[in-house]
């Protein structure tokens, strides 16, 4: 018996008869079995690969054999501009079988609230913020609506696993295990990862019922990849309007104002051109996605925002400009394209600003080549967000017992590694600061943890992560986005007029209103670029190794242009040294820079180690640790310390818990005051450095044997 032949015969009518499908999917096929033999699963296929039909065919055809109530589908998504899109889709297949989908995000009316919590619907999509909010809120009896539920379905899931938001979700599934009264299923769906089976690990958290990999596997088309050299933002945007001209094409940047910058060099060039980042109005990323799945000739440029499953419609081609951190990044983003055998293969050209962006480029590509994905590894010891949900209990139970509190998140994968004193820790030290306080038994925020988390109804424990403050945008009725606050705070002490450019177009700031966030504009011919928060992020060990792989090789790799070789051949040039085993560097008097390609955190680490034994200063960067003043007196000296610790089997955790408060310059948690000294530096070092990393710069492993085939790459 397929798949295909297990689900009601009511849903194979639809799918072969409405939907017009001759057949489903290896993904999909696979996926029916896992679910209705109720299995806990991954599932693995890349975009537009048809998880979304492998996940929701059998839950429907459950659904309508064994007659289940609203709410018993919940559908979680990272970002609500994944829930738009999907909102469609689901409410389609839910509608071919009489049933009824319902998204509830931030960006849904009070109205539309009620009405479904008055008549709930079948399958609800939300994300895990909006999920908290209603499992805390006063007029959502949390009890009542998921009673019914069977099952939940997280889309890109691998974007979960492996931060806070992962944690937090991993907490929530075991509560809605409880307040169901049963062993939810759960039902993951990826994009492809280097270990499936530890996010899996981490999905099934407390759940008893089996879990299962599908992954189809099969050869998949090869992609067309191109690198390229352009040199600036001016540049690149001449390159993206004469390159395949007439076509859609999909840009990547990574910072919403460089996105901005881009967009309004595209627009100047007189390209039908569209920006798309986080920061933009509901209103304004609708009507670029409409525009642009009407188009033909035009261009989105995007953050990462468009990077998760968002579907734009045919897409022809993304450009990359300078790169992505990781490889798992780049694949997601090179899937935006090939989604059907007529549009062709996958496709990515990178445009690289900087010969440095060229050369992290150029070693994505080649670990792509070879099969690597960096592996997620989600968090087995996250006591900041155990410190949340002891909190979040607390206002959703009006108070929890403090005997019960555990029950309703064991089982979660985040807290597997606390012990039970540590966790008793947790709670002795926050109502000791009187973050919490004790009620006859029954934990309540106290003082400090109403100063801190209470304010907004209780907004600040929605969300695990801290928000900065935004001011709304506004031209006349129209909202166009937001403005980080001290972006527009430095706009009026500056002796310019207020421009600024978002959406790629240009604004006039003609009044803020700071009490209430907001900033009114009009048309301007010219403006600054915005300006948001933020910090880059380290690149990884491995991506660092292959950088330095292609500067210590010869051969020029096929994607690479002609503009693109001759950077590499200078890059290769400029590290000479590298080739004659040399790695430090004497940079001019007291200065030494020692290339050893570990990647940004485990460098921070390192770093602070060199500092404790030569003194001077140490400056970490993602390939490479410059030693100042004292500390770049002596080569000899260095290696002395390298060696030294090489042999005491260094850095040790011991070490990394030493140096964990410098390390980190601000607080990597809101809920980090939650912590006692000991989980606090424990977290400190687990969300800023690689001790991993840091151990293999200083035991790198044998020089790989030459590959002669490398050079027909």
């Amino acid at each position: 018996m397929t798949g295909f032949d297990r689900l009601t015969g009511a849903l194979q009518y639809q799918i072969a008869n409405t939907l017009g499908f001759s057949s489903l999917r290896p993904v999909q096929t696979q996926t029916i079995d896992a679910i209705l033999d109720g299995d806990d699963c991954v599932v693995l296929a890349p975009t537009a690969g048809g998880k979304t039909e492998a996940a929701f065919f059998p839950l429907l055809s459950q659904m309508n054999d064994e007659d289940w109530r609203p709410v018993s589908v919940l559908y979680l998504s990272p970002i609500r501009a994944l829930l738009n899109n999907q909102e469609d889709r689901v409410q389609r297949y839910a509608g071919l079988l009489g049933r009824r989908a319902f998204k509830w995000h931030g960006d849904v009316g009070d109205s539309a609230r009620r009405a479904f919590i008055d008549e709930p619907a079948d399958i609800l999509l939300t994300t895990p913020e909006s999920l908290e909010a209603m499992l805390m809120s006063p007029r959502v009896s949390a009890r009542e609506l998921f009673t019914g539920l069977k099952a939940v379905v997280i889309d890109e899931v691998h974007a979960f696993a492996d931060d806070d938001r992962g944690a937090h979700l991993a907490s929530v599934l075991e509560r809605l295990s409880r307040f169901a009264g049963r062993d939810v299923q759960r039902i993951g769906l990826s994009a492809t990862v280097g270990n499936p089976d530890e996010i899996l690990r981490w999905l099934v958290g407390g759940s008893a019922r089996r879990g299962r990999v599908v992954d189809p596997g099969g050869a998949s088309a090869s992609p067309n990849v191109q690198l390229d050299y352009a040199g600036n933002l001016e540049n690149a945007a001449v390159v993206i309007d004469a390159l395949h001209r007439g076509r859609k094409r999909l840009v990547f940047v990574d910072s919403r104002r460089g996105a901005e910058e881009l967009g309004a060099k595209l627009i100047a060039l007189g390209v039908q051109a569209f920006v798309m980042h986080g920061s933009l109005s509901v209103a304004a990323r609708r009507d670029a996605e409409r525009a642009f799945a009407q188009g033909e000739n035009c261009v989105i440029v995007a953050t990462s925002a468009l990077e998760l499953g968002i579907d734009v419609g045919d897409l022809d081609h993304v450009v990359q400009i300078d790169s992505p951190p990781s490889v798992a990044s780049y694949l997601q983003r090179m899937g935006r394209t090939g989604r059907r055998a007529e549009m062709g293969p996958p496709n990515c050209t990178f445009l690289a600003t900087q010969s440095q962006r060229l050369l992290q480029a150029a070693a994505l590509e080649r670990l792509r080549q070879r099969g690597f994905v960096e592996p997620v590894r989600p968090s087995r010891r996250a006591s900041h967000i155990l410190a949340h949900q002891i909190l979040a209990l607390a206002v959703q139970s009006g108070g929890v017992g403090r005997p019960d509190w555990w029950g309703w998140v064991d089982g979660a994968a985040p807290f597997e590694d606390l012990s039970a004193e540590e966790r008793e820790a947790v709670v002795e030290h926050m109502l000791a600061h009187e973050i919490l306080a004790d009620h006859s038994g029954r934990l309540w925020l106290g003082p400090e943890g109403e100063k801190r988390y209470a304010r907004a109804n209780f907004r600040a424990l929605y969300a695990v992560f801290d928000a900065p403050r935004f001011i709304t945008v506004h031209h006349a009725t129209q909202e166009i986005g937001t403005l980080d606050a001290t972006f527009l705070a430095s706009l009026e002490e500056a002796d310019d007029p207020g421009a600024f450019t978002l959406g790629g177009r240009n604004w006039q700031v003609l009044d803020v209103d700071w009490s209430r966030g907001r900033c009114a504009v009009r048309p301007a011919d010219a403006g600054k670029a915005a300006r948001w928060s933020g910090s880059a992020r380290h690149l990884g060990y491995e991506v660092c190794q292959a950088m330095r792989e292609i500067l210590v090789g010869d051969e020029m790799d096929a994607e690479w242009s002609q503009r693109a070789r001759k950077i590499i051949q200078h890059l290769r040039a400029e590290h000479c040294f590298l080739r004659e085993g040399e790695e430090l560097v004497h940079d001019g008097e007291d200065q030494i820079t020692w290339h050893n390609f570990a990647g940004g955190a485990a460098n921070l680490l390192l770093a602070r180690l060199f500092e404790e034994e030569l003194g001077g200063r140490v400056r970490s960067r993602n390939t490479s640790l410059t030693f100042m003043m004292a500390a770049g007196k002596s080569a000899a000296g260095i290696r002395q310390v390298a060696s030294a610790l090489r042999e005491a089997k260094g850095p040790t955790w011991a070490d990394a818990l030493r140096f964990a408060p410098e390390v980190s310059k601000s607080r990597v948690s809101k809920f980090q005051p939650c912590l006692p000294d000991a989980l606090a530096h424990d977290l400190l070092v687990r969300k800023t450095v690689d001790l991993e990393g840091a151990q293999r710069a200083l035991n790198p492993p044998a020089e790989p044997a030459h590959d002669p085939q490398s050079a027909s790459r």
